[in-house]
């Protein structure tokens, strides 16, 4: 059983990435394969990411994934390809077990963080469970849900700050929440690409500010931030969800030189 004691206490800080939602095979394992050579060759622990269904769209037509057994199968295959952990979203209790089949982490959307069934079904699975703080709430107030977890027998638990909702259509980072978050004693990681959407767009269609995850990335790692989440793809314009505020993949490496520079420094 894969626990944070893998990912925390290192030097440097771990990563979450890959693409939002399960595309394919071919191009899981491409940018699965692209992100464990950099990651490798930077001394940076990896989870590979992708989401096997998207529950929470805009509109009734927007893609939703590839099948649910398809995309958690090809979950398994970058584990057993990469040798390296695999994270994804569930959003009913009842998708706990299924998924925990296929992935090392569980991950509790940030609009569902106070959902106490699944919260309490995602620990049972015995897996680390990533919950993403729910952009409608303060810092201190995600300590009452990972004491759900906690309280359901399962300790293994990350937090994640991804924003908070300012005004209809956007979203703005307090990093005073990184620290706040860690006196739980539990890891706290920055998501440098959903904190840049804009969410409720006119159009139904999520907008979103790409150009400043470097930003939001760099501050997250400087305020002393566990981890780091993005969602990254090797053409944007092209990805089937959440296109507008994801890291195009030949920027990764880039980026992450500049963090490790970061957090050499505050060390």
């Amino acid at each position: 059983m894969y626990t944070i004691d893998k990912l925390k206490n290192q030097e440097n800080f771990f990563l979450l990435a890959g693409p939002c939602v399960i595309e394919g095979e071919e191009m899981a394992l491409r940018i699965a394969e692209k992100i464990v050579t950099l990651t490798d060759r930077l001394h940076i622990p990896y989870v590979f990411k992708g989401s096997y269904r998207k529950a929470n769209r805009s509109r009734l037509d927007s893609f939703t994934g590839i099948g649910d057994e398809k995309a958690l199968k090809i979950l398994r295959k970058v584990h057993e390809t990469f040798g390296v952990p695999t994270v994804t979203d569930i959003h009913e209790s009842h998708e706990a077990e299924l998924a925990a089949e296929y992935v090392d982490i569980l991950q509790i959307p940030a609009f569902l963080c106070r959902q106490t069934d699944l919260l309490v079904a995602a620990a049972h699975t015995g897996k680390i469970v990533n919950i993403k703080k729910g952009q409608f709430l303060s810092p201190a107030s995600m300590q009452f849900a990972a004491q759900k977890v906690a309280d359901a027998g399962n300790r293994n638990i990350l937090l994640t700050e991804r924003g908070t909702t300012f005004g209809y259509t956007d979203l703005v980072v307090d990093y005073r929440g990184i620290p706040q978050m860690q006196q739980f004693g539990y890891p706290v990681i920055m998501d440098a690409t959903h904190s840049l959407q804009q969410p409720n767009q006119s159009s139904g269609v999520t907008g979103g500010m790409p150009s400043l995850i470097e930003t939001i990335a760099k501050a997250a790692i400087a305020v002393g931030a566990d981890g780091l989440f993005l969602e990254t793809h090797p053409d944007p314009s092209k990805a089937k969800s959440d296109g507008a505020n994801m890291l195009p993949l030949d920027l990764l490496e880039g980026l992450l030189t500049r963090l490790i520079r970061i957090r050499e420094a505050i060390r």
